[in-house]
């Protein structure tokens, strides 16, 4: 009986262990699926584990591949994944993490022959209008950056390659959709670097991610123009608004008595206009044209640049 009972014990230990690989593997090809579905390019992980007695799930080796249309590589390399769920809606369509904590150890920017940047042209960037967003919550979001490897295949036949070590961690609350998470790991590493006219800088700030300490409150005024207010002196606002501007792209124009920074951006028209309110904040406004055609997602990237730094 007592053999018996052995024998029974490690065939139950095998099943147990079997059914969690299995639910792990499976549970990995969805996410896969589901993740280069969303984003619009070959996502990869080398290990998923969901532990359900402490609610935890790791991800190890998380990458994105480049789009099609740029030379075969990895863009994003994330190491280390953890999330930390409410187990009570981890089946519901809106999930509720906790904790979310993605370490992204390198991202690879690829600027093609034709100018066009690999991380605009994944799927995400460029429907996100019409993408039904994914609901979830995200109460603590934390991101740590490492470096971004930027090839620029313009110039000749071997690319410019620059080199640009990050190395900051950054916290956001209240993310409310998997897009938004998405877009956040895409944009937050390029704010840091002279890579010019991402227009994914625009769809983050237009599909509303508010990012402790700055919060951008900005108001779509027209067609081409953006605004917002802040609190700061105008010799500030117009520091970091010229020192932005430069990075994106030329200055064309710049007069500080009036308060108004013109520059091309990727082709594209920008005028920026700083004014005083009664109340002694600054208004910042800017707009963006290109081929007299507004271009709503440069000159909301041109703020939340701006936004980020105040």
């Amino acid at each position: 009986m007592k053999k018996v009972l052995i024998v029974i014990g490690i065939v139950v230990a095998i099943s147990l262990v079997c059914m969690a690989i299995f639910k792990d593997m499976i549970l990995k090809s969805v996410v896969t699926t589901v993740a280069s579905r969303t984003i619009g390019s070959p996502v990869h992980m080398d290990g998923f584990s969901l532990n359900i007695f402490n609610s935890t799930i790791h991800i190890s080796g998380f990458k994105i591949y480049n789009p099609g249309g740029f030379p075969e590589g990895i863009m994003v390399s994330c190491p280390k994944i953890k999330v930390i769920y409410d187990p009570n809606t981890l089946f519901k369509q809106k999930r509720h993490f906790l904790i979310v904590e993605i370490e992204l150890k390198e991202m690879g920017v690829v600027k093609n022959k034709e100018s066009k940047l690999n991380v605009d042209s994944l799927k995400i960037v460029q429907e996100s209008d019409d993408s039904p967003p994914t609901p979830m919550q995200i109460d603590l979001f934390t991101l740590s950056i490492g470096k971004i490897v930027y090839k620029d295949y313009t110039i000749g036949t071997e690319p410019d390659v620059r080199v640009f070590d990050i190395n900051k961690h950054k916290t956001y609350k209240s993310i409310p959709t998997i897009q938004q998470l998405i877009l956040l790991v895409l944009a937050e590493p390029l704010k840091d670097t002279a890579i010019k006219g991402a227009a994914i800088y625009g769809v983050t700030l237009l599909t509303g991610i508010a990012a402790p300490p700055v919060a951008i409150a900005a108001i779509f005024i027209g067609q081409d123009s953006v605004q917002e207010i802040v609190v700061a002196s105008f010799e500030h606002v117009y520091s970091i608004s010229l020192e932005v501007l430069k990075r994106m792209g030329t200055i064309t124009k710049e007069d500080v008595l009036s308060g108004v920074i013109k520059a091309n951006i990727n082709g594209a028209m920008v005028a920026l206009q700083l004014e005083k309110t009664e109340d002694n904040k600054i208004e910042i406004t800017i707009s963006a044209r290109k081929y007299l055609l507004p271009k709503l997602d440069i000159a909301g990237g041109v703020l939340y640049q701006i936004s980020d730094k105040l």
